[in-house]
């Protein structure tokens, strides 16, 4: 059986149809994704109109150099999971394995890099509650919305990380073939969840500083 046979699935009748089928249902999935991700920047919206000042404050304290790092990551991820798509799309195998755990790699970067930013953070008790040292107390809004909408992120950005190494580990024991809609699918993902990154970096990282 041909690469080209063994990435055709039931019930689709030929691989043009599975790929429009497969970037149909991700376009479905990342549009819950997408409502999902807007009611917080609509929150985050309304209460900064509401305490401009106070979330001034509370995001000149944000560190944006650990973001900065992030970002750039993140980037350089979009860039080596195109490149990975490319790849596969002209059936270069060797590229297409090198990419992805590429881009993986530079995933778990990003959640490291976070994760030390997240301790900066709690040593200095930037968690709302008692004890937080910033005033007026608004800028703890800001912060209650910094910890849910850069943790939902990092939620999805391992889940995206997980989905690449297991796709990656199918595509190098030839289980499904690289050429396939499977890898279609896992760019379109990783892709947006690079783009909610590209959202959050200004609201978090450079309203304070503007």
């Amino acid at each position: 059986m041909t690469d080209l046979a063994r990435a055709l699935q039931e019930p689709w009748p030929d691989l043009r149809l599975q790929r429009e089928g497969v970037g149909l249902g991700m376009w479905f999935f990342l549009t819950s994704e997408v409502l999902f991700f807007a009611a917080l920047f609509c929150s985050y919206a309304v209460y900064r109109s509401f305490n401009a000042e106070a979330f001034h404050i509370a995001a000149a304290h944000t560190k944006i150099v650990y973001g900065s790092i992030n970002t750039a990551l993140l980037l350089t991820s979009s860039l080596t999971m195109t490149i990975a798509l490319r790849a596969a799309a002209a059936e270069l195998r060797r590229p297409t394995l090198l990419c992805l755990l590429a881009t993986a790699a530079l995933g778990i970067a990003f959640l490291i890099c976070k994760g030390l930013e997240y301790r900066s953070d709690l040593a200095e008790h930037l968690v709302p509650g008692a004890g937080f040292p910033l005033t007026p107390p608004a800028t703890q809004i800001f912060w209650g919305l910094y910890w849910i909408m850069t943790g939902i992120h990092a939620l999805h950005l391992t889940a995206g990380i997980a989905i690449v190494l297991v796709v990656t580990t199918l595509f190098r024991r030839q289980i499904i073939p690289v050429q396939g809609s499977t890898m279609e699918g896992v760019a379109i993902y990783w892709h947006f969840v690079d783009s909610v990154w590209l959202v959050l970096y200004p609201l978090i990282y450079l309203a304070g500083r503007s």
